[in-house]
């Protein structure tokens, strides 16, 4: 189950991330400065988020170059994690603004105030227009980037929470429902807290060295455990070193006789597990069967019984 990416070049990847800063930096001052002209507080709470976007874009820019330099003594897994931790760090500061947000917006609903309503539905018309032009700015790299799929989801946020403010402030222009301003600014405030804590996951996973989501563990263990000349399989480490890179460590014990051919097993087990599973970064521990670990556990390396499930072979006595 390999992996195919069709990637953007690395210098057409940051000229796009740069000028999705501009805008979104752009709309933050004029969203900004029309919310506190209209009193509109969903104004502002989009004008917050698109501030967030742009420091997400630019933590994110930031990442992609240090992602890019090479492996060294301190960092021999290299930089490319950088994207994932600046990912971590978005979605958090995510979080901690929808829950912002919301306590504002109750506040709002229990005193309310005026809101002019033509300046409201002019700046999110202008924003709407930005945020769609930023979105598709790095909807391409988003495939790429969990980093960068993170500022994409959030531009499409921005773009409902804008045709949401343009909602609202219609409403307040025909009806004079202020109520509509913080109930929109609620709604805007619960999206992002429910995008943020929904991507936040992935990006812990692979933070934790948990198995990548799309491969199945237990497929790959029963793969090499069953490849011929292979009596034993333990102590399995299955990992992301990288967002799009899968790695494996495992212990492989042959069977009786079969040492002689321990370099030629290995060979054909690499070339399986890249074939079948996309697995390219791999360290395969062989044993011979006289002198394989006794009372491994099947995955992580500590000694331990067993689980019943374990694609064990019986050893000839």
């Amino acid at each position: 189950m390999g992996h195919h990416h069709h990637h953007l070049g690395a210098a057409d990847g940051d000229r796009r991330v740069a000028q999705a800063i501009a805008v979104n930096l752009g709309l933050t001052v004029a969203e900004f400065v029309g919310g506190v002209l209209a009193g509109s507080l969903a104004l502002i709470a989009d004008a917050l988020h698109n501030l967030s976007d742009a420091i997400s874009l630019i933590i994110a820019f930031a990442a992609r170059r240090i992602a890019r330099r090479p492996a060294d003594p301190s960092m021999t897994f290299g930089y490319g994690r950088a994207e994932v931790v600046a990912a971590l760090i978005n979605y958090t500061t995510l979080i901690l603004l929808a829950v912002y947000l919301g306590w504002q917006g109750v506040l709002r609903l229990i005193n309310p105030e005026p809101v002019e309503g033509w300046i409201v539905v002019a700046i999110a018309g202008l924003a709407l227009v930005v945020d769609v032009a930023t979105a598709l700015l790095t909807f391409r790299l988003s495939r790429e980037s969990v980093n960068i799929r993170a500022a994409f989801l959030h531009n499409l946020a921005d773009a409902l929470g804008s045709v949401a403010v343009i909602f609202a402030g219609t409403l307040i222009l025909l009806y004079d429902w202020r109520l509509l301003d913080p109930a929109v600014t609620l709604l805007i405030a619960g999206y992002i807290l429910w995008m943020s804590v929904a991507e936040i996951g992935g990006v812990i996973r692979i933070l934790m060295l948990g198995s990548p989501p799309d491969l199945d563990g237990a497929a790959v263990v029963q793969a090499l455990a069953k490849a011929e000349g292979v009596q034993d399989v333990h102590n399995v480490h299955l990992w992301l070193v990288q967002e799009h890179e899968p790695g494996l460590d495992a212990h492989v014990a042959l069977v009786p006789g079969r040492w002689g051919d321990a370099d030629a097993i290995k060979a054909q087990l690499k070339q399986m597990l890249a074939s079948r599973f996309g697995i390219t970064h791999c360290t395969l521990d062989m044993e011979c069967s006289r002198h394989a670990c006794d009372g491994a556990q099947l995955f992580g390396h500590r000694a331990a019984e067993r689980p019943d499930h374990s694609p064990k072979k019986p050893r000839p006595t």
